[in-house]
């Protein structure tokens, strides 16, 4: 198995690749920000859910893709802050994804939530990924 620096890229990769493959369900290995993106991802309609199952001792994430029609709800999405480098923004200048279409996630001192959220609660953070 190979070493991954960049774990929640390989998560969000895994989500694309299953869409884009028409596959109900992907797995990932489980971590604690990875269950945070998944949970918005539901909230925000872009899966059906989520669960943590432990098999084989290690505990992974199994995520249901979400389809409407045949075709998958997620668009495209784009890795922004990368271990290379770290893309912070405050909460006056959080970036708008596809004008309102997509979502921001957003790393912050209260959790991972999305970039609409971080404004009204006047947050800035991490963004972690643009998803439309």
């Amino acid at each position: 198995m190979a070493v991954l620096t960049d774990p929640i890229s390989d998560f969000l990769t895994r989500f694309k690749n299953c869409c884009r493959a028409g596959n109900e369900q992907f797995k990932a290995p489980y971590s604690r920000i990875k269950a945070d993106i998944a949970k918005i991802l539901q909230e925000e309609g872009y899966i059906w859910g989520y669960e943590v199952i432990s098999e084989s001792g290690h505990p992974e994430l199994k995520v249901k893709a979400r389809y409407v029609d045949g075709r998958p709800v997620l668009t495209d999405l784009k890795r922004v802050s990368k271990p290379g480098r770290r893309v912070y923004c405050g909460a006056n200048e959080m970036p708008r994804v596809l004008n309102g279409l997509g979502i921001a996630v957003i790393s912050t001192s209260k959790g991972v939530m999305t970039g609409a959220t971080a404004k009204r609660s006047s947050l800035g953070g991490e963004v972690i990924a643009h998803v439309w």
